[in-house]
């Protein structure tokens, strides 16, 4: 992506700043030309591309194509939204780099056409006066100002308006406000996104071309008044001039180009909207209702024709809070079940808004739509001889699917699981967070023990939080052959892991292994991850290899 954006700007410029086409637009704009119509190339390319990792439906498709593919090229994809961050800041980038080169263009045309002297470009200016095709310069007036132009013409109005459109969807998907004023970054960035985009952003990139003021040589004019040969006649001749050169050069416009680019991922991405629009408006019936410890909501709920696999998401949609919001939710039921689930936690005002509804057992249950499921990086899970699943307070739920799709596995039968050993590690900052999993923790411990696998899963838990009175109850059972804070038999640890020393275990225990390391829980723990997995990978491809993966919604 950053080669062929680097290509594109590069030989655009270089092209707009030498073809012989553009020499007199070059006498009138200089360099300027070359920078705008290189990041104008950029702006179409990226504009291409800024739907594309959002088209969720396109990219589980594509993870399930991808199946049999190489590891790596599957992980691309769990990329989506980091790619989709980083065409935006190169739109942001191109558009300023676009929006300064004409600034500079459009007081050039001012100043050549004000010109009263006779300099090639006060010449150029001028000759709007000798025929409708023979203009090269759009503005045609001493009276007019920059700021007309740029408001009152097709290229002017839409540039502005596409810039507009661009700084509100950026500036409301920044961290701060996602995390703090999710409504802003909703309304703004995705129902704007949605029912504007076409008319706003790609409809104004589409025609921000059509009206040709950037103008150019045309061939057959090049063919018989050549600039390099016939510029210098253009300043010198009088009215009796008889040369070749006598004739004036003839100029057209360069043909609009952005429909091209966008017209595709346009119509694929009013595709994607129609398939989730569709599917959001099927009937989901709500089957259980579970409230547990530390106000973790459990919602069961079937769909006909709903089909999932471990790690998925869905949005959820309450028409009952707000008919417009959509929320992502990891899947914490597995496969194997007749329903599927999802846990909330108080994580904000719709969440709270959520819990709170469904607590009111004598109002009428609230319709909920689903959208989804689609993909994420804990789908590959069993592709692993050895998994590390870190979860962190609620992110415990992606693994909550592929912990009890694995005790199906194990009831089953089920032969053909390639993993061989998971370690699970759960950080939570207090004791109430324990309390939902802990039966799926304790019937996991009793199927393997009675299958006799007991050592397929070592799970650590991790008390993050605590005070004086829970560090002296555990003090006084220490003893004990179960853990005071979850009645599990591993014991709570209090504190947060050393990860080097956890995956300096793991690398012992599997010298030859590829061990596949999966997160769901904030970006400070997935660094730490990271750098750990980078640490702990063996250069020899024989030996042990990490692979990181982390849950992007």
């Amino acid at each position: 992506w950053l080669g062929i954006n680097i290509f594109l700007f590069t030989y655009y410029f270089l092209f707009f700043d030498q073809d012989a086409r553009y020499f007199y637009t070059r006498a009138i704009l200089g360099s300027a030309l070359a920078w705008a119509r290189g990041s104008a190339k950029c702006l179409n390319f990226n504009s291409m591309l800024i739907l594309l990792p959002v088209c969720r439906n396109l990219l589980s498709f594509l993870r399930g194509t991808c199946s049999c593919c190489r590891r790596t090229l599957r992980r691309q994809l769990d990329h989506n939204l980091t790619f989709h961050k980083l065409v935006a800041y190169a739109l942001v980038l191109f558009t300023a780099v676009h929006t300064i080169a004409h600034l500079f263009n459009l007081e050039r045309y001012n100043q050549s056409q004000q010109a009263t002297d006779c300099s090639l470009p006060a010449v150029l200016s001028k000759m709007h006066q000798k025929g409708s095709n023979k203009w090269l310069n759009p503005i045609h007036s001493n009276e007019t100002t920059v700021e007309y132009v740029a408001f009152t013409t097709i290229p002017g109005l839409t540039g502005v308006i596409i810039t507009l459109a661009l700084i509100l969807m950026v500036t409301s998907s920044t961290e701060f406000i996602r995390r703090n004023y999710f409504e802003v970054f909703w309304y703004t960035h995705h129902l704007f996104l949605i029912y504007f985009l076409f008319l706003i952003y790609f409809a104004g990139l589409v025609i921000h071309g059509i009206a040709g003021m950037v103008r150019g040589q045309t061939e057959k004019s090049m063919a018989e008044v050549h600039p390099h040969r016939c510029a210098q006649y253009l300043t010198q001749r009088d009215q009796n001039c008889t040369h070749d050169c006598c004739k004036d050069p003839e100029f057209g416009s360069i043909p609009a180009e952005s429909w091209k680019w966008v017209l595709a991922p346009i119509l694929l991405y009013f595709f994607e909207r129609l398939l989730r629009v569709w599917r959001a408006q099927q009937k989901v019936v709500v089957t259980k209702v579970v409230m547990h410890p530390a106000r973790v909501l459990e919602l069961q709920m079937q769909k006909k024709g709903f089909r999932m696999e471990v790690g998925q998401y869905i949005f959820v949609n309450c028409s009952a809070i707000s008919p417009l919001e959509w929320h992502p939710f990891t899947l914490t039921s597995a496969p194997e079940e007749d329903f599927f689930s999802i846990h909330v936690r108080v994580g904000g005002d719709w969440t709270e808004r959520l819990i709170d509804t469904f607590q009111q057992q004598n109002l009428k249950m609230p319709r909920i739509e689903v959208d989804g499921p689609f993909g994420t990086a804990s789908e590959d899970v069993f592709q692993y001889e050895v998994a590390m699943l870190v979860g962190a307070g609620i992110g415990v739920t992606p693994f909550a699917s592929i912990l009890k799709s694995i005790w199906y596995k194990f009831q089953q039968g089920d032969q053909t699981l390639k993993t061989k050993k998971i370690y699970f590690y759960w950080l939570c900052r207090d004791t109430g967070a324990f309390a939902w999993f802990n039966d799926l923790l304790a019937s996991l411990e009793q199927k393997m023990a009675e299958s006799g696998k007991a050592d397929f899963l070592t799970y650590r838990l991790f008390l993050t939080g605590w005070n004086n009175s829970i560090a002296n109850n555990v003090a006084l059972h220490f003893d004990t052959s179960t853990d005071t804070v979850t009645g599990l038999r591993h014991k709570t640890s209090f504190g947060r892991p050393m990860w080097n020393t956890e995956f300096a275990a793991v690398a012992a225990a599997h010298p030859r292994s590829v061990v596949g390391v999966f997160l769901c829980g904030p970006e400070a723990l997935a660094k730490s991850l990271k750098k750990s997995c980078h640490q702990h990978s063996s250069l020899d491809p024989r030996k042990v290899k990490f692979y990181f993966n982390k849950e992007n919604f």
